[in-house]
């Protein structure tokens, strides 16, 4: 049996940064490059307003940087159902003297409005694989949620944790394996739809577009 253990880290339900930078020069066109509109990755801005307000912005996927936390959390595995990742996201938007920061900035730049447009978010995502000396590999489940309203997507994730936490996830994988006649063929959403439905969770909720 795979057991996962579920984290002690939560959302922070405060979704803005009202503390200023201490710099009165606005913003490079560097700093705003490669913005993420769907996801969580932070520009060099969003790092320097986080680091100004007491979070730290952790390393995702190499020069990625994102507000993220463990979810769940699983021994070293190397067969059988091995968690891939399971992470808490968050995206602030601006507020107070960070919001008027921006604002001023942006008469200068008008790529600040990038910053000054985006919706607080919150986001889930949970990924459980299967791998075994058979050679077969498949993802077992990728979940991911995204949302906007802090308490609906803290009730989906209450929702969950019991959910995930009592699945026998070596057995959940037999049984899929078993079954991959009905859902291999299916194309990325089908399969995942297939798989919400065989766990009884609700279907996946993410790429959602942050500026108002």
């Amino acid at each position: 049996m795979s057991y996962i253990d579920l984290s002690d880290h939560q959302f922070t339900p405060n979704g803005y940064w009202n503390q200023p930078l201490e710099s009165s020069k606005p913003p490079t066109a560097r700093e705003l490059a490669l913005f993420d509109q769907n996801g969580y990755d932070l520009t060099d801005l969003e790092q320097r307003y986080a680091e100004v307000n007491c979070v730290l912005a952790k390393a995702h996927r190499e020069h990625r940087r994102a507000l993220k936390s463990p979810w769940f959390t699983q021994p070293e595995r190397v067969e059988g159902a091995v968690l891939n990742h399971s992470l808490l996201f968050e995206r602030k938007g601006y507020s107070g003297e960070a919001l008027e920061q921006l604002e001023q900035w942006a008469q200068a730049n008008p790529l600040v409005y990038k910053i000054i447009r985006m919706r607080p978010k919150w986001g889930l995502d949970f990924s459980m694989d299967y791998v075994d000396r058979a050679g077969n590999v498949f993802e077992v489940l990728h979940w991911e949620y995204d949302g906007f309203d802090f308490e609906e997507v803290e009730t989906r994730k209450q929702q969950l944790e019991p959910k995930l936490a009592a699945i026998d996830w070596d057995d959940a994988a037999a049984s899929i394996l078993k079954l991959k006649d009905q859902w291999h063929h299916l194309d990325f959403f089908a399969q995942s739809d297939w798989k919400c439905n065989y766990f009884g969770i609700v279907k996946e909720r993410f790429k959602m577009v942050i500026w108002e």
